[in-house]
């Protein structure tokens, strides 16, 4: 039985203990997702019942399925420390967050897909991170800690050199993707700039007043797996039927994206309930940047710049080093 949780959370979720109340017995799963095509294996799992079918072909008798709808990592880090999920799904800044913070007692299960970040704004005086001034504003998810924040400081490190990653994080307000598309394209609040994802860049990028600052595969030097999927040891020992039968659901709906984009655009357009057209959703998806892949990339340069930073006071030596075993026959980064 799939059951969907109409909730957007956008505040911190109140922690009651490490784990809370976690669910205790096999079968019963409960997943948390956000905005944009890259979360869309969450949906295809959802739409197809991809988990109920993996279920059974595991010895489920039977698997209860709840879905979140929550806003910017910081808040998907509390709902795992707080039991309210199970399984989280945010970027690879807040992940490492939360594994480092645990002790490496969260781990990924998967990436969502390679998808490249744009910083996109409307301010004409814009063209590089030197032209930003206390007068501009920079949307992201969660201010600090989401991906696009860890962007936007790696790539402000390599504008204004080492020991200033920091310099624009005091223009950056904290606008579920939706919001800040809105916000943008009105002109209407003190919120000029976005860093976004798919299909919210592109469909901002479509009106002549906005333009690109940059891509994330260039500020990392390439493709970039962003957005993850993880959950804690404790889940996967106590529950080894569910997490086998999510793990075999996530695979399947990864690989039916890549070998469908036309479904697939339909399948997000429907599930979201999206007024875009689904011809240009599956432009996107057809995008040569777009790869829809549980294997990471370049999650490393990541965890090596959170430490070298200070953000986090573990130091990877390695992405198998905060991932599950599943992954580890992989060619990941």
């Amino acid at each position: 039985m799939t059951r969907l949780i109409a909730a957007l959370v956008t505040s911190t979720i109140l922690v009651s203990g490490i784990w809370g109340t976690s669910a205790k017995a096999e079968g019963l799963i409960r997943i948390s997702e956000q905005f944009g095509t890259i979360y869309l294996p969450l949906h295809v799992i959802r739409d197809q019942n991809l988990l109920e079918k993996h279920a059974k072909a595991v010895g489920l008798d039977s698997i209860e399925v709840e879905w979140a709808k929550i806003s910017g990592g910081a808040a998907v880090n509390d709902a795992i420390l707080s039991g309210s999920i199970d399984v989280g799904a945010a970027g690879i800044g807040p992940f490492l967050t939360l594994w480092d913070r645990t002790g490496g007692d969260v781990k990924i299960i998967g990436g969502l897909s390679n998808q490249p970040n744009y910083l996109i704004t409307r301010n004409p005086n814009i063209k590089t991170l030197a032209d930003f001034t206390t007068s501009d504003k920079i949307a992201l998810p969660a201010v600090g800690v989401s991906v696009q924040a860890r962007i936007l400081q790696i790539a402000a490190e390599k504008e204004f050199g080492v020991g200033n990653h920091n310099k624009l994080d005091d223009i950056t307000v904290t606008l579920p993707h939706p919001d800040a598309t809105n916000a943008l394209l009105s002109g209407a609040t003190e919120v000029n700039s976005h860093l976004s994802n798919t299909p919210f860049q592109e469909q901002a990028l479509r009106d002549e007043k906005i333009h690109q600052v940059f891509s994330s595969f260039d500020v990392l030097g390439g493709p970039v797996t962003p957005t993850y999927v993880y959950s804690t040891v404790g889940f996967r020992e106590k529950n080894p039927l569910t997490y086998k039968a999510f793990f075999e659901a996530f695979k399947e709906a990864s690989a039916w994206i890549e070998a469908n984009k036309k479904e697939a655009a339909e399948t997000y357009i429907r599930v979201e309930n999206s007024r875009l057209e689904p011809e240009f959703v599956q432009s996107l998806l057809e995008s040569p940047e777009s790869k829809f892949t549980l294997v990471p990339s370049a999650s490393f340069k990541f965890a090596d710049f959170l430490h070298r930073t200070g953000a986090i006071s573990t130091k990877a030596e390695s992405w198998k080093d905060y991932t599950f075993e599943d992954l580890h026959g992989e060619d990941g980064s």
